[in-house]
């Protein structure tokens, strides 16, 4: 089903389908933290890639609380999106020799799929409260600040010293 489908008539079409579309990004996360680990040459960004991984497990667990919350069938749809950040990813990081420099574009391939995990948490949480959900909206709220956080950390990581190291 495509964004804009006849399949979605109501709010509640476009939250849940966003619901879908989420859920795979972050099952699709839990497969590439794991990878992006192991690329990372600075400590703190390896140990930072596992920890968001271990958070990132939890953020599927939340989303098929919501799916039950809500009385929908727990469903992944293919988000291109993500599969895109992650295909650029990849392939920025195969073409990286300097490992310093790698450790920068990892950065900005992490924060590539924060930015776009915040966009649609923020708008899932506004969907679920116009429809009157805030037990879905308070669930959903938890993962929002714990991607924000990781953004926050990943930035910090590049500007007090990854950056500075792959410039040199």
């Amino acid at each position: 089903m495509g964004l804009f489908t006849k399949d979605i008539k109501t709010m509640d079409d476009l939250f849940v389908h966003q619901l879908q579309d989420i859920y795979y990004a972050e099952q699709q996360l839990t497969k590439a933290l794991p990878k992006m680990a192991d690329k990372a040459t600075d400590p703190q960004l390896k140990q930072g890639f596992l920890t968001h991984l271990e958070e990132t497990r939890q953020h599927v667990k939340r989303l098929e609380e919501v799916f039950k919350m809500h009385g929908t069938e727990v469903k992944a749809v293919d988000c291109p999106a993500i599969d895109g950040i992650i295909e650029e990813a990849e392939e920025t990081a195969g073409e990286v020799a300097d490992k310093a420099v790698l450790d920068a574009a990892l950065i900005n391939a992490a924060q590539a799929a924060e930015h776009y995990e915040i966009v649609r948490y923020g708008s899932l949480i506004a969907w679920a409260k116009q429809l009157g959900r805030t037990d879905c909206a308070a669930l959903l709220a938890k993962t929002l600040e714990e991607e924000k956080a990781t953004d926050s950390k990943l930035t910090k990581l590049a500007e007090s010293k990854v950056n500075l190291r792959a410039a040199s």
